[in-house]
């Protein structure tokens, strides 16, 4: 039996969805694929429009944070981040870009 390619998207955006200070959230990156962008060009326009983007809707991460993304296997590697400190977008956050 072969999967359906909804399904097959669905799974891989539950796959990158976290749980930080006790919220669902998406990391810049992953928003970003998801989105068709390049990180940085997203990471950019949440910095331009930051009033947008208040934080119930998106926070960054703190070192201790990233640490334990790492430590629970959930992130391969610092590294992986792009030698940055991302972003976190909650469900409000995730749909913001949509509502341009």
């Amino acid at each position: 039996m072969t999967n359906h390619p909804l399904t097959s998207k669905t799974d891989n955006i539950k796959s990158k969805i976290y749980t930080l200070r006790n919220m669902q959230v998406m990391l810049d990156k992953d928003l970003a694929e998801l989105y068709e962008v390049k990180a940085i060009r997203l990471r950019e326009q949440v910095k331009r429009n930051s009033k947008r983007f208040p934080s119930d809707f998106m926070f960054q991460l703190t070192d201790s944070e990233v640490e334990l993304l790492v430590s629970q296997n959930a992130i391969p590697s610092r590294k992986h981040l792009g030698g940055y400190i991302p972003y976190a977008f909650t469900g409000q956050g995730v749909a913001m870009p949509m509502g341009r």
